[in-house]
């Protein structure tokens, strides 16, 4: 499977000036692979994690495989129902409270909107946000927002749980709860796919290590192993 971005050059500062250089053929558009051919499996209650340096495509293939993206070529196939944990609440509306943001950001994950409305309170409460739940989010912190964000996300029982560098969300106690629910699922048989820059947490958690460089992949493996050789580049560099 691969991804390719097309890029834009020009600078045209309106509208009509772009469709003028279109017309002219004078627009230059630059075609970059951001994961290329890149092929892997993830089985049942395994937990792969992606490692790289920043810009090597990890976050990229995260959103194909949770359909946030369309691969440029090849396929992906996901089965069962995905929880994607990434960019927590981006699907948020700050005009709207914690309540409403809930059954939002729940909809867009497939949820049912009842469903969501039943489960607020106490997804409110997993968050540490029971005071404020008909406050809207735009008065809310960054941290509070990915804590809201998490607590949506993590309020289901995945088959496949997408997870990009949200172990850090909170402080040092939410962090811990946020792991240990991560670990409950993982135990559940949930497949993770996880991208994160603590490597000592990826040799840690993961049963497998994927290390992508330039949208490509340089080694698959034991984590361990592929731990150390990411370092030994690094090192090198």
């Amino acid at each position: 499977m691969s991804l390719a971005y097309v890029m834009n050059r020009d600078r045209a500062g309106t509208v009509k000036e772009f469709t003028f250089q279109l017309l002219k053929r004078q627009v230059t558009a630059e075609r970059f692979l951001a994961v290329k051919d890149v092929s892997f499996e993830v089985h049942r209650g395994e937990t792969v994690a992606l490692i790289g340096r920043n810009g090597a495509g990890k976050t990229t293939l995260m959103k194909v495989v949770a359909r946030v993206l369309p691969p440029t070529s090849g396929r992906v196939i996901v089965r069962g129902r995905v929880a994607p944990m990434i960019a927590l609440g981006a699907g948020f509306n700050h005009e709207l409270n914690a309540i409403e943001n809930i059954v939002l950001f729940g909809t867009l994950l497939g949820r049912d909107p009842d469903e969501m409305q039943e489960r607020a309170d106490e997804i409110g409460r997993w968050a540490e946000l029971t005071e404020f739940m008909d406050v809207p989010i735009r008065s809310f912190s960054s941290g509070m927002l990915a804590r809201l964000g998490f607590a949506v996300a993590a309020d289901v029982d995945p088959d496949v749980m997408v997870v990009d560098e949200v172990l850090s969300v909170g402080d040092e106690s939410f962090q811990q709860k946020s792991f240990e629910r991560m670990q409950s699922l993982m135990k559940g048989g949930t497949a993770v796919l996880l991208v994160s820059h603590a490597l000592d947490t990826v040799s840690r958690v993961a049963d497998r290590v994927i290390w992508l460089d330039h949208g490509k992949v340089m080694a698959d493996g034991d984590p361990e192993d592929v731990v150390e050789q990411y370092r030994e580049s690094v090192r090198r560099r």
